[in-house]
C-alpha cells in the first residue's frame, strides 16, 4: 500500500525553476507549500544511474536526508525513437554549457542528429517523467508518466521550458511551447505522473 503524505511542506529536489513552478502549480489544490532545493542551498547530487527512476531516487533521498523532510524528485527527459531513445536520461546534459543550460542548442543538436542519419518523418518521440517521493527513514514511492508525440522543426512557441518547442503531442496541432500552462499540465508527462502521485499519496 502506498504511504500517504501527511505534511504541508514538501521539498522538491530540483534547481530547475521551470520544473519547480510547474510542480507548485500542480500541487497547489492540495494545500502543500513547495520549497525548492536551490532555496535551501542544497547541492545537486551527481546523477549516476542509467534510468529516470534511478536518478530521481538519488535526488529525492539526498534532499530528504539533508532536510529531515519528505522530498519529491522528478527525473524526466525526451526519448527520440530514431535516435535509439536518446537523449533520454541525458536530456539535460545535451543542454549543458560552461554558462548554464542552453536548450536551444540541445534542440538544434536533436534536429541535426535526425537529419544526419536521414531519419524518415514523422520523428516519433515521447516525454517521460518519473517522480520519487522519499522520506527521511529511507522509504520511497515511485510514479511514472509518459506522453507520446513527435519532434517538429523549426521550433514553435515560447511557453514551457526545455524541449517543449519541438515536441508536438499526439492528437494536437500545437507544440507544448505553444500551449498555455493549464492545457499542457492536463496532458503532460509530468502532469500524468503528478496525478498518480496525488492519487497514491493524498487520495
Amino acid at each position: 500500500m502506498t504511504r500517504r503524505f501527511t505534511g504541508d511542506r514538501l521539498i522538491v529536489a530540483t534547481h530547475n525553476r521551470g520544473k519547480l513552478e510547474e510542480m507548485a502549480h500542480l500541487l497547489e489544490p492540495h494545500g502543500v507549500k513547495v520549497v525548492g532545493a536551490a532555496e535551501l542551498g542544497l547541492p545537486e547530487p551527481d546523477e549516476t544511474e542509467t534510468t529516470f527512476a534511478g536518478n530521481a531516487r538519488i535526488k529525492a533521498h539526498a534532499a530528504a536526508r539533508a532536510t529531515g523532510l519528505p522530498a519529491l524528485s522528478d527525473d524526466s527527459g525526451i526519448e527520440v525513437a530514431a535516435l535509439g531513445g536518446a537523449p533520454g536520461v541525458h536530456t539535460a546534459d545535451w543542454a549543458e554549457t560552461p554558462d548554464g543550460r542552453d536548450f536551444v542548442m540541445a534542440m538544434e543538436r536533436t534536429h541535426r542528429e535526425l537529419e544526419a542519419i536521414g531519419a524518415p518523418q514523422p520523428w516519433r518521440a515521447r516525454f517521460c517523467c518519473t517522480l520519487v517521493l522519499a522520506w527521511p527513514d529511507g522509504h520511497d514511492e515511485i510514479f511514472e508518466g509518459h506522453v507520446d508525440g513527435r519532434i517538429v522543426w523549426p521550433m514553435r512557441g515560447n511557453q514551457g521550458h526545455g524541449y517543449d518547442p519541438i515536441f508536438q503531442p499526439d492528437g494536437y496541432d500545437q507544440t507544448f511551447a505553444e500551449m498555455d500552462r493549464w492545457e499542457k499540465n492536463s496532458l503532460s508527462h509530468r502532469g500524468r505522473a503528478v496525478r498518480k502521485f496525488v492519487e497514491g499519496c493524498f487520495g
